[in-house]
């Protein structure tokens, strides 16, 4: 079956999706971009995920390239046209087609993608006791605004492939004073000895994931006691657990850092317990 692809007012073959040279997304990154899971067919957490669009337009003062209820229909006509089940629907504006200059065009109409892609494993959760992802640590040398979900990710790449190239599966990245912001494209979270659940406060230092929220508010409900404060490697170290969060991982164990094994070296019980709730929240019908 061909994927279908939504480009600037037109469905059509994914293989077939192009923009123009001059788009600024291709020439500068000035542009931001989703990835909302979809389970069951269903859009997960779509508000918040368009709630997050709205800042991330906003800050870069960049209009909206369809009414946000538009933006819905399209974005179900994509999951309905690739007959999507289990996957992400990813969806990219840019500031628009215009003359290469350094400034802001005048009265451009922004430009939007939408794309899906399946992942039959998002049906079921990790099993209990697997193995989890080892990460090294690097610096982090990402630009001052990570709070914006921007299509400038080099810097993520870079770290990312020093990670393969490490023949581990991730990187977690240090600011200058030696504190984990997050991983290349998630957010990173510890279980202390003592319980307690430790993921970065907010700020323009790190991107406040949709599903970091979501798992925030499993955890509270859990009376799950969760601080958020910055953590050095050493504290990962010596930690109970440790897990990413993210669209497409949901809950995802950490068992390795820098050659150190993290706790029993497997997914942990507080892990499991945020993962099953994650689980169940996506199995609940999702308001439209």
């Amino acid at each position: 079956m061909s994927r279908i692809a939504y480009v600037n007012g037109s469905y059509m073959p994914h293989r077939e999706g192009a923009v123009h040279i001059e788009d600024r997304g291709y020439q500068f990154a000035d542009s931001v971009y989703e990835v909302v899971t979809v389970l069951h067919g269903s859009l997960i957490d779509e508000e918040p995920h368009l709630d997050r669009l709205e800042r991330s337009l906003s800050e870069l003062d960049m209009a909206w390239p369809l009414h946000r209820n538009a933006m819905k229909v399209v974005l179900r006509q994509v999951v309905r046209r690739n007959h999507l089940k289990y996957g992400i629907v990813y969806f990219q504006v840019t500031r628009g087609v215009a003359p290469r200059n350094f400034e802001f065009p005048a009265n451009t109409p922004s430009s939007l993608v939408v794309t899906a892609k399946h992942i039959p494993k998002l049906a079921k959760p990790i099993a209990p006791g697997s193995k989890g992802l080892s990460v090294i640590t690097l610096p982090d040398i990402r630009w001052k605004r990570r709070d914006i979900k921007t299509t400038g990710l080099l810097a993520g790449c870079l770290a990312k492939q020093k990670a393969v190239e490490a023949g581990v599966q991730d990187a977690w990245l240090v600011d200058e004073a030696g504190y984990v912001t997050e991983g290349t494209s998630n957010n990173a979270w510890i279980v202390t000895r003592d319980g307690e659940l430790i993921t970065r406060d907010i700020s323009n230092d790190i991107l406040n994931g949709i599903t970091r929220r979501r798992i925030l508010k499993i955890a509270q409900a859990q009376g799950l006691k969760v601080v958020e404060r910055a953590f050095t490697p050493d504290e990962v170290k010596q930690a109970r657990e440790a897990f990413i969060s993210s669209a497409s991982s949901f809950v995802k164990p950490v068992t390795e850092i820098d050659g150190k094994a993290i706790g029993n070296a497997q997914m942990g019980e507080l892990s499991e317990v945020l993962l099953k709730g994650m689980y169940d929240f996506m199995e609940t019908p999702q308001s439209e």
